[in-house]
């Protein structure tokens, strides 16, 4: 089974107009999430955090991986699960 058929992440447009996406309660669900953001993000995806301020400073690292579990953690990463199917052993 491929990446791709595990979990979907979405590029979309600017980030003022995305909304939040659901948190992830799982923290393998979130690594799942943050790792392929990285792969994103190392191929040229766009950041999605918002431009460092006073009221919110810059990540401490500029680490793919970093910035892809803030993006994660705030909600900036749309995400889904396939649907799975159920199969049934009649041996």
């Amino acid at each position: 089974m491929s990446e791709a058929d595990v979990l979907e992440i979405e590029e979309v447009g600017d980030p003022e107009d995305r909304p939040k996406a659901e948190p992830i309660e799982s923290r393998f669900l979130f690594v799942d999430v943050a790792a392929l953001r990285a792969k994103q993000l190392r191929r040229g995806a766009r950041p999605r955090l918002p431009v460092p301020t006073e009221e919110t400073p810059a990540p401490r690292s500029a680490k793919a991986e970093r910035l892809a579990m803030e993006e994660v953690k705030d909600g900036l990463v749309e995400w889904q699960l396939p649907e799975f199917k159920v199969v049934i052993d009649n041996r």
